[in-house]
């Protein structure tokens, strides 16, 4: 699979927010916010991923497994709420490493501002607050719709998940060929780990229509959006704009 640089993120911008990058090891976040609050944002970081590092170096099969973990009560935070979302949809915990470490972060954020609007990027997910309407362009690989359709966040959906899993497109695994497959949920680690789920159950456009249809079974999902080539299908309060490109 490809992987293509982050370039993206030069189209990330929002009136009265500051953009600002957070790099620990694997975790590369880009952040809108009132003001660069890299060093909190940094800080939150490293205490979720030294929880993280130290539940997976006494379990190390959480790290590989592809299957639900089972509960663990005596998980930290950070891990106990990955288990949880990825055993709602039937996948391995670090299906929602990415928008786990992303809300915890901007969670954090909101409490050191005055504005509570604030947008965390971790590997293409998002967590988003926001008070008047986002749009969010869609990243689809080589799709002719890639960066030519975009989702419209109304502030009423915030705080929101916007997670995207791809076949074709960067180093996640996926056992699916979807250009992208989308989920929002208001818990970002609950989309992460969905939207694997949903690519997972696409080998081709012939199967976007049942692959939505599973999104429309789990009641914390809120909307998904599945491309395979120049085929697009959405379900949910997802509300599609055409964008330049």
């Amino acid at each position: 699979m490809s992987y293509e640089p982050r370039t993206y993120r030069s189209r990330m911008a929002r009136a009265g927010l500051v953009g600002f990058r957070v790099v620990v090891k694997e975790t590369d976040l880009w952040v809108l916010a009132a003001r660069d609050f890299s060093r909190k944002a940094r800080e939150v970081v490293l205490q979720e991923r030294r929880q993280l590092e130290a539940y997976i170096a006494g379990h190390p099969g959480f790290l590989t497994t592809l299957t639900p973990w089972p509960e663990d009560p005596f998980a930290p935070p950070v891990v106990g709420e990955m288990i949880a979302a990825a055993r709602r949809v039937g996948v391995g915990p670090m299906a929602a490493v990415a928008g786990a470490l992303a809300e915890r972060v901007g969670r954090a954020l909101e409490q050191e501002s005055l504005n509570p609007e604030v947008i965390v990027e971790n590997g293409g997910d998002l967590y988003l607050e926001v008070t008047s309407p986002a749009i969010v362009s869609l990243f689809a690989g080589k799709s002719p719709l890639s960066h030519r359709v975009g989702l419209r966040i109304e502030p009423d959906l915030s705080p929101l998940g916007v997670c995207t899993s791809s076949g074709s497109v960067g180093h996640s695994l996926s056992f699916g060929r979807a250009d992208a497959a989308c989920v929002l949920a208001h818990k970002a680690s609950l989309a992460d780990a969905a939207a694997t789920a949903l690519g997972n159950l696409v080998p081709d456009a012939g199967a976007i229509g049942a692959a939505l249809a599973w999104a429309a079974s789990i009641p914390e999902i809120l909307g998904a959006v599945v491309v395979v080539g120049d085929k697009l299908g959405a379900w949910g309060r997802v509300e599609l704009v055409p964008l330049a490109g």
